[in-house]
């Protein structure tokens, strides 16, 4: 019995790296939320040429509140309108890839 190969359209492949790009989180973890093979990711990051480092950006990682100033509430907003957007764009590209 032959298995199928699954296919991709570009703009699955191009979203998923920039969710990489943009998620801060470890490539493995991408993959395996995508339903993809770690190396399958790999190759279209590097067919897009980001580099490998630049998987992670520290300005996207959640960092809790601190407490005390008035700036507190706006900051916290921006934190979670950016975690709204990655999560935005995870679904997408999950119903996307179905």
């Amino acid at each position: 019995m032959t298995k199928l190969r699954r296919s991709f359209t570009d703009e699955f492949k191009r979203e998923a790296v920039a969710l990489l790009a943009s998620s801060g989180r470890p490539l493995m973890q991408i993959a395996e939320e995508l339903g993809i093979q770690p190396s399958m990711l790999r190759r279209w990051r590097t067919a897009v040429g980001m580099p490998a480092g630049a998987s992670r950006r520290p300005d996207t990682q959640a960092t809790p509140p601190q407490a005390g100033g008035p700036g507190d509430q706006s900051a916290e907003i921006v934190r979670l309108r950016r975690e709204v957007e990655r999560l935005r764009m995870e679904r997408d590209i999950l119903e996307n890839g179905r």
